[in-house]
């Protein structure tokens, strides 16, 4: 079984190897990335440094809300079933706190029920995102939600 991923890295070493033109022309922004299931957070820590963001992990809520106010990432994928603190605690904890309520919180949950998206965004979150989520997918939902809002650069 080729995970989609490994069938996404693969296809872009058939194109020449390079990353994304836009991970050659933009900052590294980064990306705080929030499983516990060790697949799901390496498959998106890879693609997303390979497509040019600097990554950091964290494999439970107490562990997100720590590496979040030391390194102040430009964005957080939050899992919201996470042992030790789940994701919807450690995420009201992030937009209490002064040093990282403005950063965008995208939740990301395979329990997809009625009403999830709706209490995601009550604890705080920015997004909500259905898993599995194709790496790529989630790549354009980053970028669209870091892109600077053109009404703040407009006259």
């Amino acid at each position: 079984m080729t995970l989609p991923l490994t069938q996404t890295l693969e296809n872009r070493l058939h194109d020449g190897g390079e990353p994304s033109e836009a991970a050659n022309t933009v900052e590294r922004r980064r990306v705080l990335v929030v499983d516990d299931f060790d697949d799901a957070r390496e498959m998106y820590a890879e693609y997303l440094e390979f497509v040019g963001f600097q990554v950091e992990v964290a494999r439970n809520g107490v562990e997100a809300v720590e590496k979040a106010q030391g390194v102040l990432p430009d964005i957080i994928l939050m899992d919201l079933s996470l042992p030790v603190m789940d994701g919807w605690e450690a995420t009201r904890r992030l937009k209490q706190d002064q040093r990282t309520r403005d950063i965008p919180v995208m939740a990301l949950s395979g329990h997809v029920l009625a009403g999830n998206a709706e209490q995601a965004r009550q604890a705080g979150a920015d997004e909500f995102v259905a898993k599995p989520c194709l790496p790529q997918d989630l790549e354009d939902r980053i970028r669209r939600m870091l892109k600077p809002s053109k009404s703040k650069s407009s006259p």
